[in-house]
C-alpha cells in the first residue's frame, strides 16, 4: 500500500447538488423552493418567535415575581474550629479547605464540641457557637 494510491471507498463522497440549474438537474424552477410564500423569495425569513400573525407565547403569558441571588454563608461546624489555635479569619478558612474559594462569607454553627481557644475575626457566629467559644475565653467580631 503506497500513500500516492489510497482513495476514498466507493459512495464516501458525493458530488455537491447543483440548484436551479434547468430541468435535468432536478432541482431546477423552482429550485427546492417549493412554490409561493415567504420562504420561497430571497431575503424571505421569520422572526424567532413569530407565530404568524398570532400573539405570540412570551407576550401572551403574564410575567410575575423575581427572586434576586442571595448569597448564603458558608456553614463552619464547632469541632471543624479545634484544628485552629489563635485568630481565625476567612482566608484561614478557605486555605483549610473548610470553605470554598469564591465565597463571600462564612458562619459559625454551634454543632459538636470546642477544645481550644479561638478568636474568630469577620466571621458570623450563632448565638450557641458564640457561647462555646466565650467559654473557652475566645472572642467573636463580625
Amino acid at each position: 500500500m503506497y500513500m500516492n494510491k489510497l482513495r476514498p471507498g466507493p459512495g464516501a463522497r458525493q458530488s455537491r447538488k447543483r440548484i436551479a440549474r434547468g430541468q435535468s438537474s432536478d432541482h431546477g424552477k423552482t429550485a427546492g423552493r417549493g412554490h409561493a410564500g415567504q420562504k420561497s423569495r430571497s431575503g424571505g425569513y421569520k422572526k424567532v418567535n413569530f407565530e404568524g400573525g398570532q400573539m405570540p407565547i412570551q407576550r401572551r403569558v403574564p410575567k410575575r415575581g423575581f427572586k434576586a441571588a442571595r448569597a448564603t454563608p458558608t456553614e463552619i461546624r464547632l469541632e471543624q474550629l479545634n484544628r485552629f489555635s489563635g485568630d481565625i479569619g476567612l482566608e484561614e478558612l478557605k486555605n483549610a479547605g473548610l470553605m470554598a474559594r469564591g465565597a463571600a462569607s462564612a458562619k459559625v454553627i454551634g454543632s459538636g464540641e470546642l477544645n481550644s481557644k479561638v478568636n474568630l475575626r469577620g466571621v458570623a457566629a450563632t448565638g450557641g457557637a458564640r457561647r462555646a467559644i466565650e467559654e473557652l475565653g475566645g472572642e467573636v467580631s463580625d
